[in-house]
């Protein structure tokens, strides 16, 4: 053990965003299936994006302050860095089914926000065990899930843009829903990123 200790809070601090991406995650659902009435959710999830921008930035500093961090800065800037471009990308996706004027959310949305939201808790699981070495093992169990999930989103995609351009005729809709899907399934990339980043922590420190 060293002399000086490690400032632990990080990890409060990784597990503060990932129970926020969790929440913006929940409610992107929530505006999936009540899409009549979902204005206000969809300003409630912009207020999510901004608290996990806030918890980004908070740990930036705290790291820049802190003489020995838990963890390489460099892992710890990645990880929360990709932690809030996956809310980043759900807020845009709600966004833009808004501004795009969506009638209803196409039954294939469903889908790929299933598989976002199941890598989604993944990412929160993990986070909530990293400060634990014990944990290592099942850390690395749910990386390959992870991986796993986005493999299965890119299968997705592919079978959903496939009939999306068999059914739709209209250009301007095509290009909406292309764009929607795809935010989706980047967003469901992200978390493999951040589960990759997590992979390596736990191979360099276990």
């Amino acid at each position: 053990m060293g002399i000086i200790p490690k400032d632990e809070k990080f990890y409060d601090l990784f597990e503060e965003l990932a129970t926020k991406i969790e929440e913006g995650g929940l409610l992107f659902l929530e505006i999936l299936n009540k899409f009549d009435s979902s204005e206000p959710k969809v300003s409630k999830l912009k207020e999510i994006e901004h608290e996990a921008d806030i918890i980004t930035h908070r740990t930036y500093e705290k790291m820049h302050k802190t003489f020995l961090t838990p963890l390489d800065r460099e892992d710890i800037y990645a990880l929360v860095n990709k932690m809030d471009s996956v809310l980043d990308m759900v807020e845009a996706c709600a966004v833009r089914m808004y501004l795009y004027k969506v009638k209803q959310p196409a039954e294939e949305i469903f889908d790929l926000t299933r598989i976002l939201l199941n890598a989604i808790a993944g990412i929160k699981k993990i986070m909530h065990a990293l400060r634990d070495k014990k944990s290592y093992k099942m850390i690395l169990d749910v990386c390959v899930e992870i991986n796993t999930l986005e493999n299965e989103g890119d299968y997705v995609l592919r079978n959903t843009m496939a009939r999306l351009f068999e059914r739709e005729k209209d250009a301007i809709e095509l290009i909406k829903w292309k764009e929607i899907f795809e935010r989706i399934e980047e967003a469901i990339d992200v978390c493999e990123d951040v589960s990759n980043i997590v992979e390596g922590i736990v191979l360099k420190h276990g």
